[in-house]
């Protein structure tokens, strides 16, 4: 990077950069804005144009669908709603709530993308909305970026942008001291007249390379040091910025098997990455928070993030259970064990988890509390009783589904291609068919479909990612109890069983509706 002129201003600069028509892109201009020589690696190599690249090209066009369903007239009933300023339309969940209504429509929105993904895409555009409608909701958390806020806002909300976020530090040492960690963590390393210059990494960047912009924040204690205590936006070509892929499960899939053996896993990847920044210029019109330890470490609780956060993930988790138990109900009913009573148990347990995510999103819809002037948010009662169960829904679901249908998911065909032979095809058909006159190709079609939800390489990622989704189990056992000594409501819980031990002491009853056994009149009795 070329020397910049250093100034001590930290005041947002003007944006100069063009605008785009304020409507929401096409599937096609989603493509083509991730053209944009960004610098993705994996396997070794850089990736080039990955909407091209086996790694991203089906997961790419998956997202690239809902795009164009923005524009379908059959969903747009759904999908979209007017923007703040009228004239234009946007997705429900880039608008800040004013009310249930709102959280209704962005609810539906969120459950209607989700549906078209079957649940398996956790970082769809909306996803980061979460956090968009934050600017718009309470901008001057940002201050004196205030104004950076609230551009973004409406550039977010006309365009339906999509963001990665990365919020966590890379882990390589967990207890390293914060000197240790300062050649690590994303950081300002220098401040210009065109903005901060950064350096560090932070993950888990999930879906970056098929996003437009990252999110870089802080989650967890406020830094120590105010050079890591920044927040800003960074398109995904920043020159700089290296975008470091885990191994792609689409991949794999074409090179294994077929869509046939690999459903899931073959067009859904949300790949993860770690984002490497080496001297990168953020323009002063991208950044959110700069040297400010306090709000940098109170993002996720105070700006309203983390209410809108856990509402969505709730909805996306509603759909995906849903899919699950279609599933499970699907596979034992070609097996012919749905028949048996511990079976019908078991897909009854994993309906009841089924059940109760959509009543906590039903209570986050409905139950809404106040957040700033005119905006509200879901309650955060219902977010933190889903953050806490959620990990053992998704788990117990799983594991009932190993469980109950059992081997089928182990003997099936190795690819698609076994129908096709001539010499396999009648030994498949006889061996390989279901109960219910279920045919063997599909049967072995379901079982696949199902072992690609519970038994792949991509489940076993997305396993992980439901346990740590909201982040770990401690943590969000902890920050509830924290939230009841924080708003009251422990003290109101302790209250009332307060007053019932106030109802009798050591001499019997107190209260003039009780009587002591064997006496006839009201008042107080004891021996």
């Amino acid at each position: 990077m070329p020397d910049q002129h250093v100034s001590s201003a930290t005041a947002p600069r003007p944006d100069t950069g063009r605008r785009t028509p304020d409507r929401p892109m096409t599937g096609e201009e989603y493509l083509e804005s991730l053209r944009d020589g960004r610098e993705v690696w994996i396997y070794g190599e850089r990736a080039g144009d990955v909407t091209a690249h086996p790694a991203f090209r089906n997961s790419s066009r998956s997202l690239a669908w809902l795009y164009d369903a923005l524009h379908d007239p059959s969903s747009q009933g759904v999908l979209t709603t007017d923007t703040d300023s009228g004239g234009a339309f946007t997705h429900p969940f880039f608008r800040a709530p004013r009310d249930s209504a709102d959280l209704r429509a962005a609810r539906d929105a969120i459950a209607a993308w989700q549906r078209m993904t079957y649940g398996w895409m956790g970082r769809t555009p909306d996803y980061k909305a979460s956090f968009l409608a934050t600017l718009g909701g309470d901008p001057e958390y940002y201050a004196p970026f205030a104004a950076n806020a609230r551009d973004w806002y409406e550039r977010a909300q006309n365009k339906v942008l999509f963001l990665s976020h990365a919020l966590v530090n890379p882990p390589v040492s967990r207890h390293v001291s914060a000197e240790q960690g300062a050649g690590i963590c994303v950081r300002a390393v220098d401040e210009t007249d065109a903005g901060i210059v950064v350096s560090g990494a932070k993950g888990v960047a999930t879906g970056a390379a098929l996003t437009q912009y990252a999110f870089v924040g802080h989650t967890g204690p406020a830094p120590e040091d105010p050079a890591q205590a920044v927040s800003f936006i960074a398109p995904m070509n920043t020159p700089g910025l290296k975008i470091i892929c885990r191994p792609s499960y689409e991949n794999q899939a074409h090179r294994a098997g077929s869509p046939f053996d690999y459903p899931l896993s073959s067009r859904f990847d949300e790949n993860d990455a770690l984002l490497v920044f080496d001297r990168a210029l953020i323009p002063w019109s991208h950044v959110l928070i700069h040297r400010d330890v306090d709000r940098a470490g109170g993002f996720a609780h105070r700006s309203g993030f983390l209410p809108r956060f856990l509402f969505h993930s709730a909805v996306r988790m509603a759909v995906k259970l849903d899919f699950l138990c279609g599933l499970l109900l699907k596979a034992v009913h070609s097996n012919g064990s749905d028949v048996h009573l511990g079976v019908q148990s078991g897909v009854g347990e994993a309906l009841a988890w089924r059940h109760t995510v959509h009543a906590l999103v039903t209570a986050m819809t409905e139950q809404t509390e106040p957040w700033t002037e005119g905006y509200v948010h879901p309650h955060l009662h219902p977010c933190f009783a889903y953050r806490v169960l959620a990990p053992t829904a998704y788990r117990t679901v799983k594991e009932l589904i190993g469980r109950l249908v059992a081997s089928p998911l182990i003997s099936l065909a190795s690819h698609a291609d076994d129908f096709r032979a001539p010499e396999l095809r009648p030994h498949l058909d006889t061996y390989m068919r279901g109960a219910n006159g279920i045919g063997a190709e599909q049967r072995v079609k379901l079982m696949k479909l199902v072992w690609d939800s519970v038994g792949s390489e991509f489940a076993s990622r997305h396993e992980l990612y439901e346990n740590l989704h909201a982040a770990n189990p401690e943590v969000t056992r902890f920050e509830t109890f924290q939230f009841a000594s924080r708003t009251g409501l422990r003290d109101e819980l302790c209250d009332f069983v307060d007053k019932c031990m106030s109802d009798y002491d050591t001499d019997g009853w107190t209260v003039p509706h009780m009587r002591a056994h064997g006496q006839d009149g009201p008042g107080r009795g004891g021996r």
